[in-house]
């Protein structure tokens, strides 16, 4: 299986993460490497997929804690397996638990601090990054665990470009005009830029940020719902702390 990896959390040797792809030996349209149970793929393949791709992570499905995600700002913090809540961002403190982020063109934004050694999953399309769901998953580390922020690294996942990415006037107002550009009637929105910015602003410095230069909606291995509609897979970002 094809899996996209991080350079910055690579570099923590403590860490397990993966994003997953559309592709492996076994890649089947029209969903592919899909791991998602709501777009219309079968149930059976999609546990497959799921199990390979925590296998391949050094994982299993007992291990990993995952959410529904409804573009919300709400944050659940979790210390065991399973389905846990609606929410869009998963923070634990807990060794060899997973935290599994979907994404098919949205922002998915993975932190870990290094000294307090808690890890969160955060997933931010343009409704989470407009309410700032990243800046409230980052001030919950800092005030129930202690984090600061030239502690934490925080990857930035593929995710669609800026170029890519039309949304109306009424979207697009909810935004400092520094992540949008007009496109004939329509505008362009930089959603990673807006959440790499609240990483900035937040404190963590420069060095400690990565934001793949991969677009969901360009790289033809990667998920993509603006390109694929209704037969648009979902991807796996999963990130875990080794004992």
């Amino acid at each position: 299986m094809k899996i996209v990896k991080s350079k910055i959390l690579s570099e923590q040797k403590n860490l397990i993460f993966g994003f997953s792809t559309k592709f492996s030996n076994e890649t089947k349209a029209p969903y592919y490497v899909n791991m998602s149970y709501s777009v219309g793929d079968n149930s059976n393949t999609v546990t497959k997929n799921r199990e390979k791709f925590y296998s391949e992570l050094g994982l299993s499905t007992e291990k990993i804690a995952y959410q529904k995600q409804i573009h919300s700002d709400k944050v659940t913090v979790v210390n065991s397996a399973g389905f846990k809540n609606e929410s869009d961002a998963l923070i634990t403190n807990v060794k060899n638990l997973g935290l599994a982020i979907s994404s098919a063109d949205c922002v998915a934004v993975f932190l870990y601090d290094k000294k307090e050694k808690v890890i969160a999953g955060v997933h931010s399309g343009w409704s989470g990054t407009e309410k700032k769901i990243l800046i409230k998953t980052l001030n919950l580390l800092q005030h129930k665990f202690n984090s600061k922020p030239e502690n934490i690294v925080a990857y930035i996942s593929p995710s669609i470009s800026q170029k890519n990415y039309e949304v109306d006037l009424e979207v697009a107002e909810k935004f400092d005009g520094k992540f949008y550009k007009p496109i004939r009637n329509k505008f362009l929105l930089d959603v990673a830029g807006a959440n790499y910015n609240m990483l900035l602003d937040f404190g963590i410095p420069e060095v400690n940020i990565e934001r793949s230069d991969l677009c969901s909606y360009e790289t033809d291995y990667l998920h993509s719902y603006r390109r694929d509609g209704k037969i648009s897979g979902r991807a796996f970002g999963v990130i875990a702390m080794k004992e």
